[in-house]
């Protein structure tokens, strides 16, 4: 992370008493301090609904930075920047007392009335907490004001819009700031370095020399409590129209006029447009759903996606999706872009597999022996890095050859150090680099991808649910979906040089 004095600010935090702030964004923002890369003039206003006194909230903050292992040195003097209130997100009474106390902690700490709202709370309460910050005059200030929302951005294309249109009216578009803690990984923001800083690549980055591209991201937990919430969102609204679709984008999109956010986010949009759309009867060529059913994971029983809490007994909600992308570009004419996400599958893993084509005649090639393709992987979780996987004369065995890996591993190197998604997000935002954030044409675009694709699954049930079994790598439609042209999913234990079943 590069190191830039950061302005002054105040954080201020709706839902600073949630379990996203408990894990994420106090040992975030902590780390930050650590390093010196948080000014000492911040100050961290958290905001909730249980009636808490400040010290009740230090407390609370303090059992975060504990639980989260990080160096203890300097608690006590991050604490004295924090501060508490109880907060009702309708009544404009609480708005006025924020204020208040926001004008305070300026003046206490000299902020220059740089304010950032983050938004930790459930997105029913986005619009009336902007429509409110206006109205009471929170942002009505001498120095910037930047609002950090948390996915997910509406339900589908017209809620996102609605949500959109409200917000705009308190907030311009460069003030917005719509997370996605998988742009903050350290390797899919390295997806860019590796294209665009390496002749060995971008000149082989097309159609001409890449056979296909496989973006894998498997959990071995289920949907645990969220039940309630995934029985209206499903893998696709939950996984795919953001995260799985950015990674997406940062792969397919052409080489920007350099690396300013306004052009990024502009080759990224043209990369969504450029997306084939499906819908109706296509999204079964195209696309495969899944749901666990009862299974065994490293050794140990558990149950199906319908045995859980706040699960309807006969569910059709996805917990597994993949599918085939494909772009009507010049670039990427022919090549499928492989997607696949679930729940209790058999590793917990997110990587990406470049494979790239045959070369056009095997000298090495006989009955008993054949050539290997060669792989671009990325490892972007649990491990991070990168592996690339050729073919070299096997010793003492004639003109036989043997697949050999060349890896990076970023977290062997910085071990620890590297830094969280979120750490590096709140650092972007406070510095005002919106480039790892979306913006709302991707987000307009990528709902309306999804939404062919949610509207047809709906109108069509799926009998077959459950149709994969806990701790397999999801249902045999999947691997039919890529045996038709005649390719195969790469297992995450053989492009990781341990060969699996």
């Amino acid at each position: 992370m590069k190191q830039e004095n950061t302005p002054p600010t105040l954080i201020m935090i709706f839902g600073a008493t949630g379990d996203l702030a408990k894990r994420k964004l106090f040992p975030s923002l902590y780390q930050l301090f650590l390093k010196g890369s948080l000014s000492r003039r911040f100050a961290l206003l958290g905001v909730g609904r249980r009636e808490w006194t400040n010290d009740q909230f230090k407390e609370h903050v303090r059992d975060s930075l504990k639980a989260s292992g990080h160096s203890q040195e300097q608690v006590e003097s991050f604490i004295e920047h924090c501060v508490y209130q109880s907060h009702d997100v309708s009544d404009s009474n609480s708005y006025i007392q924020l204020k208040e106390l926001a004008n305070e902690l300026d003046h206490k700490f000299d902020l220059e009335g740089n304010r950032i709202f983050y938004l930790a709370m459930a997105p029913e309460f986005f619009g009336t907490i902007t429509d409110h910050l206006k109205l009471d005059g929170l942002t009505d200030t001498n120095g910037f004001t930047r609002l950090v929302i948390e996915k997910p951005f509406g339900h589908d294309l017209r809620s996102a819009s609605k949500l959109n249109e409200q917000i705009r009216e308190s907030f311009s578009e460069d003030e917005i700031y719509r997370i996605d803690h998988y742009l903050g990984k350290e390797m899919v923001q390295n997806i860019e370095v590796i294209r665009f800083a390496n002749a060995l690549f971008e000149p082989l980055w097309n159609n001409r020399f890449i056979s296909n591209i496989q973006i894998t991201s498997s959990e071995t937990l289920g949907v645990e409590e969220r039940g309630r919430y995934y029985e209206k969102s499903g893998a696709l609204r939950d996984m795919v129209q953001n995260h799985m679709l950015q990674m997406v984008a940062l792969l397919a999109m052409e080489p920007p006029i350099n690396l300013s956010t306004d052009e990024i986010r502009s080759e990224k949009v043209r990369a969504f447009r450029s997306m084939r759309p499906i819908e109706g009867e296509e999204v079964d060529k195209y696309f495969v759903r899944g749901q666990y059913g009862a299974g065994e994971i490293n050794g140990e029983a558990v149950n199906g996606y319908r045995d859980g809490d706040n699960v309807d007994d006969h569910s059709n909600t996805e917990t597994f999706v993949s599918g085939k992308i494909m772009f009507d570009n010049f670039r990427w004419a022919g090549v499928p872009f492989y997607i696949r996400t679930g729940k209790r599958m058999s590793v917990k893993s997110t990587k990406i597999v470049v494979q790239f084509k045959d070369i056009p005649m095997n000298l090495y090639y006989n009955k008993e022996h054949s050539l290997d393709p060669n792989l671009l992987v990325i490892h972007i979780q649990p491990d991070e890095g990168i592996t690339l996987h050729l073919n070299a004369k096997k010793t003492n065995q004639g003109v036989n050859t043997t697949p050999v890996q060349l890896s990076y591993s970023a977290s062997s190197i910085d071990g620890i150090n590297t830094p969280e998604a979120y750490e590096k997000l709140l650092y972007d935002c406070i510095l005002g680099d919106a480039t790892n954030f979306t913006h709302w044409d991707e987000v307009k675009l990528s709902w309306s991808f999804v939404d062919k694709i949610s509207d047809y699954w709906e109108a069509v049930r799926e009998s077959s649910f459950p149709n994969y079994q806990s701790g397999t790598m999801g249902p045999e439609k999947s691997d039919e979906l890529l045996a038709e042209e005649g390719f195969q999913w790469w297992a995450i234990g053989e492009i990781d040089g341990n060969k699996e079943s």
